[in-house]
C-alpha cells in the first residue's frame, strides 16, 4: 500500500494512493533525537517559518494564498515518536480531480511549502525579532497551560520523574526557562542545522499517482548540501531506580499517576496482547479499573490507563481525595494481580478487542488518520497494516493477557496533593 521513494540527503516520501477522498494531506518533518536542550528549539522552529516566507511574508497573506488554493490548510505539527522529536507542517487541500478545468492545487502547495521551508522571512540575516518574540510567549503560555489540566500535569511529572535518565521524560515542547532563553540567532543557526543534519520524511495521502507526487517534490531538495546524522535506533525503557514522588497545590482533588515498565513494544510480537492487557485494567468504562475501583467501591472520581508501546510504559492515573492515594495504589495493584492471576472474564476480553478492532478500523476513515498511523509507525517501528493488527488482537488469548500482564512492574508513583493549611 506505500510506496517510498529516497532522495539525495536522507530525503524519504511515503505514499498512499486513495481515491476515496476530496482532500488530500502532505506532511513534511524533520526527525531529531529527543534531547532536552533542543526540545524548544524545535517546538519553535515551525511556528516561526509559518509566520511567513518569500512571497507571503506575513500571516495575512499567507492565509490569502491558501484561501486563493479552495480553501487549503497548513498547520504546525510536534510530535514525540518514542525517543524521537519530530517537527514541520502538515498541509490539508482539495484534491485536483476537483478543482476547476485548468487549475492545480498540488503543485502550488508544493511550491508553498518549499518557501515555508527554506525561504523563511529574516532580519539582518536571522530570524525577525519580533516574530521570535511573539512565537515564544505563545508556546510559553502553551506549555503553562498544563498546569490547568492537573490530570496532564501529573502524568508529565510521573514521566519526569520515571524517564529522568531516557529522552521520554524531556516534555515534548521543552521547559519554559529553554524557550525563554531562545535568541533569533540562536534559532536561525538550528534552523539551519536541521537543514543540514537532519533526515526528512515526507509524507502523502491522496489520489494523485505516487510517481507524480515524487516527481513533483524531489526538485524541492535539489541543491541542498546536507551531511545527515544517523538515527539512533529507537529503545526501550530501562528504569533509573523509581520511587514514590509528590507535589502539593493549591487543588481540591488530588491526582495520582502510576508508572509500569514492560518489555513489551510494538516492535515485539506480544503488542497486541499488551494492548489488550491496557483495556482490560483501564481502557474503557468496561475495565477493572473503572468498573471495581470507581464504580462498586467509589474510591476515586476518574481513573483510567494508557499504554505507551514506543517505550513500553502503562500509565494509570486517577483522579482521587487526599487521604485515599495510598488505598487506591494498592486497589489498582489488586486489580493488576486479578489479570495475572488469570481473572479475566469472556465478556472483559471481548470488550478489551472489540474497543481495539473498532479504533484500527476507523485509520482509513481518513487521510490524517492514514498519514497519523502509517507516518508514526515507520518512525516507531510499527511494521504492521491496520489489516494484520486486526488480526493480531482477533487472536488474542486469556492466556496471552496472562502472560503479558506479567511482564508489567510498578516503577515510579507520582501524587499530587493539596497545600496544608
Amino acid at each position: 500500500m506505500i510506496k517510498s521513494y529516497s532522495f539525495s540527503g536522507e530525503v524519504t516520501l511515503r505514499c498512499i494512493q486513495d481515491t476515496r477522498f476530496k482532500q488530500a494531506i502532505l506532511t513534511i518533518q524533520f526527525i531529531q533525537p529527543m534531547r532536552s536542550e533542543t526540545a524548544a528549539f524545535n517546538a519553535l522552529n515551525p511556528a516561526i517559518l509559518l509566520r511567513g516566507c518569500q512571497d507571503a511574508e506575513d500571516l495575512r497573506k499567507i492565509t490569502l494564498q491558501l484561501d486563493g488554493l479552495y480553501g487549503s490548510s497548513v498547520s504546525v505539527l510536534v510530535r514525540r515518536i518514542g525517543d524521537y522529536q519530530t517537527t514541520g507542517f502538515s498541509f490539508s487541500f482539495l484534491d485536483d480531480r476537483f478543482a476547476l478545468p485548468g487549475d492545480q492545487v498540488f503543485a502550488p502547495i508544493v511550491d508553498f511549502a518549499q518557501k515555508l521551508l527554506f525561504a523563511p522571512v529574516l532580519d539582518d540575516g536571522v530570524f525577525c525579532k519580533d516574530y521570535v518574540e511573539s512565537e515564544k510567549k505563545n508556546l510559553i503560555s502553551t506549555i503553562q497551560s498544563q498546569l490547568n489540566n492537573k490530570r496532564a500535569y501529573a502524568t508529565q511529572a510521573l514521566s519526569r520523574h520515571m524517564c529522568r535518565k531516557d529522552s521520554f521524560g524531556v516534555p515534548r515542547l521543552g521547559n519554559v526557562e529553554d524557550v525563554a532563553a531562545i535568541t533569533p540567532e540562536s534559532l536561525y543557526a538550528h534552523y539551519r542545522n536541521l537543514l543540514q543534519s537532519s533526515p526528512i520524511e515526507l509524507f502523502y495521502v491522496g489520489a494523485a499517482d505516487p510517481d507524480a507526487v515524487a516527481k513533483q517534490v524531489k526538485p524541492m531538495f535539489e541543491g541542498l548540501s546536507r551531511q545527515v546524522s544517523p538515527l539512533p535506533a529507537q529503545t526501550t525503557f530501562h528504569s533509573c531506580g523509581g520511587g514514590v514522588f509528590s507535589e502539593t497545590m493549591d487543588i481540591a482533588q488530588g491526582k495520582l499517576a502510576m508508572g509500569y515498565a514492560t518489555k513489551i513494544t510494538l516492535r515485539d510480537p506480544q503488542f497486541a496482547a499488551m494492548q489488550v492487557v491496557n483495556m482490560i485494567l483501564g481502557g474503557g468504562m468496561t475495565s477493572k479499573l473503572f468498573v471495581n475501583i470507581r464504580e462498586k467501591e467509589s474510591l476515586c472520581y476518574d481513573i483510567s490507563s494508557s499504554y505507551s508501546g514506543a517505550k513500553g510504559i502503562v500509565t494509570v492515573q486517577a483522579g482521587i481525595d487526599f487521604d485515599k492515594m495510598e488505598a487506591v495504589q494498592q486497589k489498582v495493584q489488586d486489580q493488576l494481580s486479578l489479570i495475572t492471576a488469570g481473572d479475566i472474564t469472556p465478556q472483559e476480553l471481548q470488550s478489551a478487542k472489540q474497543a481495539l478492532d473498532a479504533s484500527l478500523e476507523a485509520v482509513h476513515d481518513s487521510p490524517g488518520s492514514m498519514e497519523s498511523y502509517y507516518g508514526v509507525g515507520v518512525l516507531s517501528g510499527l511494521n504492521r497494516t491496520p489489516e494484520q493488527y486486526r488480526k493480531e488482537v482477533a487472536a488474542v488469548t486469556a492466556e496471552d493477557v496472562v502472560a503479558a500482564a506479567k511482564t508489567l512492574q510498578l516503577d515510579t508513583v507520582f501524587c499530587l496533593k493539596g497545600e496544608t493549611i
